[in-house]
């Protein structure tokens, strides 16, 4: 008999028995997640179903964060917080509050996120923490509400589909580039309920964090999770994080497993944009040459890492932000600031004339801060260009990666980075 992928492995240790892609299973939660606007629906939910004196399954194995409306920037926000603070207190759960930074880097920083871990959020960019080797998806606040009081839910088991991505990147060309044109190429349903597997010679040279942005964006394909067989890059984030951690619960996938595998040769690949309002509409950053745009974001849980910071300060060289352009830069956690802090990015942004916000999701998700008025255009490193998604429905949101996000910062206008 063939033999299993890395997610049929997982839901087989989770189920506690050995499954296979279409079947149905009851699993057993390792570690769940809620924010500040998913977790109050939840809540309420999870005292409907068990009672109000209810516990919840296990505090140990759930964390709260709040990242989306922070500081809070209305009186509802504001009682969201109270409330989950109260659950947080009266149930013994573990509460980031809105000093730490955006769930989908937190989560994994903190350790949080082990390989062989089945994780739920109620968030769709969970994916993100499959670069580590766990199966991690999103779900809603009702399907979270049954989580907290049982620690199980019904899962189907997906397909895996492998994304392999052979090659050496070209200076200035990023994994984002290599998961945006994944996406255009199979479009934003082509891998809907599956397993998203990436591998290949290009992966396995990437970084945690260059994996974490390919895991995050699994979703805008459709993906039911997006993930990396663990090898000894994740060993050795995960080392730095965790005391004591055992290498032996990774589970990897077997090597005559049955699944579908397409393949990218990546050496020639150049910056890629996503085009309003489709992430799947997909182009080389140099076909929008003297595009005009009017704001940059350079963060989200896509791109707000260190490496991230980096890699955009190492483009603009110093020079000023271009005449009209405004840019809005969010390191994705207080780990990610400090470090860029220390390093002296953020003196760097700002003597750009760039704002440097505290960690959130900002503009990602067209909350607090640096929306978009009518008929402005935005570049950005987040995940998501659907119209009306950063501010004005009348506005338009491109994607790209640090890098050519950066070029645009101080020319006005969308390029190939490694031409500037």
């Amino acid at each position: 008999m063939a033999g299993l992928t890395l997610s049929e492995k997982i839901f087989t240790r989770a189920s506690k028995k050995e499954v296979r892609a279409g079947e149905f299973v009851m699993a057993d939660i390792d570690r769940a997640m809620v924010h500040d606007i998913t977790g109050p629906l939840a809540v309420k939910g999870f005292y409907e179903i068990a009672g109000e004196d209810a516990k919840v399954w296990d505090p140990e194995k759930i964390v709260i964060l709040f990242d989306h409306q922070v500081p809070a920037d209305s009186l509802a926000a504001a009682e969201n917080h109270i409330m989950l603070r109260k659950f947080a207190k009266e149930q013994g759960i573990l509460n980031y509050d809105i000093f730490e930074g955006v769930c989908h880097q937190v989560m994994p920083e903190k350790g949080h996120a082990l390989p062989g871990d089945l994780i739920v959020g109620s968030d769709s960019h969970t994916c993100t923490y499959g670069a580590l080797g766990a199966f991690s998806t999103g779900i809603g606040s009702t399907d979270m509400a049954s989580v907290f009081a049982t620690g199980k839910l019904w899962f189907m088991v997906p397909e895996t589909l492998r994304l392999k991505a052979e090659g050496r990147l070209q200076r200035l060309v990023t994994s984002k580039d290599v998961v945006l044109r994944m996406i255009g190429d199979i479009g934003a349903d082509g891998a809907t309920y599956r397993a998203c597997e990436f591998a290949g010679s290009a992966v396995s040279r990437m970084s945690v964090p260059e994996r974490m942005t390919m895991t995050n964006m699994a979703i805008e394909m459709g993906g039911k999770a997006g993930l990396v067989d663990p090898d000894e890059t994740t060993y050795r984030y995960i080392e730095e994080r965790v005391e004591r951690f055992n290498r032996e619960i990774a589970l990897h996938g077997d090597g005559d497993a049955v699944l579908d595998e397409r393949m990218w040769e990546v050496s020639d690949l150049p910056p890629q944009v996503a085009v309003p309002h489709n992430v799947d509409h997909v182009v080389p950053a140099g076909d929008l040459a003297g595009t005009k745009i009017d704001q940059v974001f350079l963060g989200s849980c896509t791109n707000g890492r260190f490496e991230d910071l980096a890699l955009a300060a190492e483009v603009m060289r110093g020079e000023p932000l271009a005449r009209g352009v405004r840019m809005v830069v969010i390191p994705a956690s207080r780990t990610e600031y400090m470090k860029a802090l220390r390093g002296g990015l953020v003196e760097t942004f700002m003597e750009a004339g760039a704002t440097v916000e505290s960690p959130c999701c900002g503009p990602c998700m067209g909350g607090s801060f640096g929306l978009l008025g009518d008929g402005e255009a935005s570049l950005s490193t987040s995940n998501r260009n659907f119209q009306g998604r950063q501010g004005s429905p009348k506005a338009r949101v491109y994607l790209s990666s640090p890098a050519t996000a950066a070029a645009g910062a101080i020319t006005g206008e969308i390029n190939d980075p490694r031409e500037i």
